[in-house]
This record gives C-alpha cells, structure tokens and sequence, in this order.
C-alpha cells in the first residue's frame, strides 16, 4: 500500500495534480498506518484528489533598493514628471489669470460703457457743433464738451448693461460683457454708472452751459429709464431709442450757440434718428434667434420674415438724404440757393444711396448677407453725410 501511495503521489506530481492544502494537513496530521492505507478526506476519511490545472511557473522579481534598478526608478519618475507638468500648467494657469485680471480691468471698465456708442455720439457732437458755429467755442469749451457728453453716454451705456445683465447672460454676443460675465460685480457697475452721469452733468453745466446739461440729462433718461424696458415690451423701442440716440446733438449744437428752434439743429436730428433704422435693424436681424432667446420683442423678432424691418430701414434711408437735403438749402434756418446748395444735395444723395441701395437689396432677399451689407454701409454713410452738411454749413 505504501509503494500504491507512493506511485499515486507521483501521479498527482506529474499530471499538475494537487492536493487541497487542508487534506494535506490533515494528512500529515494522521498516523502512519492511516495514512499508508490510502488518502483521507479532510474530516478523517479519504481525501479526495482535486485535478487543477498546471500553472506556469513566472518568477516575479522583488522590488530593489539599488538606485540602478529600472523596476524601481520607473514609476517615480513618470510620477515626478507628471507632477512637475500639473504644477507647471497650474503655475502658468495662475500667472495667465491674474496677468489677465490685472489687464483688463481698465478694458472692462471701458466695454461697461459701450465705447462704440460713446464715439459715435462724439463724433455727432462735434459736428453739430460745427455747424452751430463753432467760432464761439474756445479750447477749454471743447475740452469740457467732450468730456461732458463722453461721461454722460458712458454712463447711460452702463447703466443699460446694468439694467439687462440677466437677459444680456442668455446671449452669446453679450454674455461676456462685464457684468453678466462675473467679471465686475452689480455694485460696482451701478457705482460707475452713477459717478459717470453726475461728472458728466456737472462738467457739461459748468462748462458749457445748462441747456446742454439738460440735453445730456434728458438722454440718459430716456435711454434707460424709457428705451431699456421697453425692449421687452414692444417693438416701437427702436423708435424711442432712435430719439434717445440723437438727442446728444443739441448738446453740441446748444453749447457752440444755437438753440432748440433752428430748423438745422432739428435737420441734424433727422439725420441721426432716420440713420439708426437701417442700422439697427441689420442688427436686429443677425442676432434675432439670440433677441428671441432672450426674451427682446424686436421687428424681426415680432415679424420674423424681413419684411418690415426692410421697410423700416427703406423709409429711414430715404428720409435720412431728405433731412441732408434740406439742410444744404437751409444751411443757418434761412433758404439759400447758390451752387453750394446744389453740390451739397448732389454729394448728400451719392452718399446715401449705398444705404438705400443696400435696405432695397435686404427687402428684395432678407438673409444674413443683405444684412450685413446694409449694416456695413450704415457705418460709411453717416460719418459721409455728416461731413457733406459739416462743410456746407461752413460755406
């Protein structure tokens, strides 16, 4: 029995068979004579013989401490490098971050603003000054005038940003402006807006005058107290915003002498009022989705086909070379027919009828293209226009 023992462990040695490890216990645990009787089973009888697979051998190197050893140096270093890359990047992260805080922060409080705005209105108001008649202004007048009327715009354009920072978050042309991007704080615009108004005010009295500080006042109120709402309310607020928009002439034309009466103040109102329909309205169409996200009750967001927001900027086209016109045959208030007159009418025609040509084209096909083009050329004409009336007026 012993050799039959013997033969069977050679068995289970060459055939990858093993015993279990608790048989195996038990079995050197029995005495001699059992165990030379046969196998035994793990409660004292027979053991079973469990066949498992043979398993290749794979010698598994231990970890060393020799500094040669690459099993060792592997790891840390891809560690090391990883952790020096995540400290560099967080070390540029930071320093890009307050490179960039530190950088625009003028640049926010100049966009708070709206600094396009800002310099068309300036560029309004010195023309409307000039021709007022800007003999009666000395260098310390200009100075104060522009520094009034710039204070004064930027304010109620803050004060607009302020207002519509909720509506301005759910749009991706104004979702990065200063205060709806979290980059300035609600307090702080509304301490700008504040501060900017009243400067404004007071340089535009003290050094030009009160009814130009009047003029300033009553466009900031109408722009944000009355042009602001009603963007959510009715589509006649680019009406109402294109009064607000070209009231700041009187404050150049009433500054450098004239008044609220004369017919060429009230011409060169015309022209800023009627130019702001075809403008706006190419606006209003490349952003009408965002408008109507928003919640802004706009021309093409009420009547989404074009066709009035085309007729609209058709009527303010033309009545925009009809207001040019009729300043160039009544340069001071009084008619005056001279060759001036008609190179003034022939100039102001040429250089509205891109604009009008433009809105025509946009009625014809409204899409993004036409759009873009009658905005585009709404940005030539004016500062053209104006000029034309600007030498008139001094001829």
């Amino acid at each position: 029995m012993a050799s039959d023992c013997r033969e069977t462990l050679e068995i289970v040695a060459g055939s990858g068979l093993s015993l279990d490890d608790r048989s195996l216990q038990n079995l050197g645990s029995l005495p001699r004579s059992v165990a030379a009787n046969g196998p035994v089973s793990a409660s004292g009888s027979t053991a079973v013989l469990e066949p498992k697979p043979r398993m290749k051998t794979v010698s598994r190197p231990r970890p060393s401490t020799d500094r040669a050893s690459t099993l060792n140096d592997e790891i840390p270093v891809q560690e090391t490098n990883a952790n020096a890359e995540t400290l560099n990047a967080d070390s540029q992260a930071k320093t890009g971050v307050a490179a960039s805080a530190n950088r625009s922060v003028f640049a926010d409080v100049i966009e708070l603003t709206k600094p396009r705005i800002v310099t068309m209105i300036l560029v309004t108001t010195v023309a409307s000054a000039l021709i007022a008649g800007s003999a009666t202004l000395t260098l310390i007048d200009w100075f104060w005038l522009m520094i009034g009327t710039a204070l004064i715009a930027g304010s109620a354009g803050a004060a607009n940003q302020v207002w519509e920072c909720r509506i301005d978050r759910n749009m991706p042309r104004t979702a990065n402006r200063p205060v709806p991007g979290g980059r300035m704080s609600y307090a702080v615009a509304v301490a700008l807006t504040a501060a900017s108004g009243i400067a404004g005010a007071a340089i535009l009295w003290l050094g030009n005058g009160m009814i130009p500080a009047c003029v300033g006042i009553a466009t900031w109120l109408i722009y944000v107290l009355v042009y602001t709402p009603m963007k959510t309310r009715t589509a006649w607020n680019t009406t109402v915003g294109a009064i607000a928009g070209a009231l700041p002439v009187f404050i150049g034309y009433t500054a450098a002498g004239g008044t609220l009466t004369e017919l060429p103040g009230w011409m060169l109102f015309g022209v800023l009022a009627c130019w702001q329909y075809p403008h706006f309205m190419a606006i209003a169409w490349l952003y009408r989705t965002q408008y109507a996200k928003a919640g802004f009750c706009m021309t093409t967001t009420v009547e989404p086909t074009g066709r009035h927001a085309a007729w609209q900027s058709i009527l303010g086209s033309v009545a925009l070379a009809t207001c040019g016109v009729v300043l160039a045959w009544f340069p001071d208030g009084q008619w005056v027919a001279s060759v001036a007159s008609v190179v003034a009418t022939v100039l102001i025609l040429a250089a509205s009828w891109p604009l009008l040509r433009a809105s025509l084209n946009f009625r014809a096909t409204p899409n993004d293209k036409t759009a873009r083009t009658m905005l585009r050329w709404s940005l030539v004409v004016l500062p053209a226009v104006l000029l034309v009336m600007t030498l008139r007026a001094s001829l």
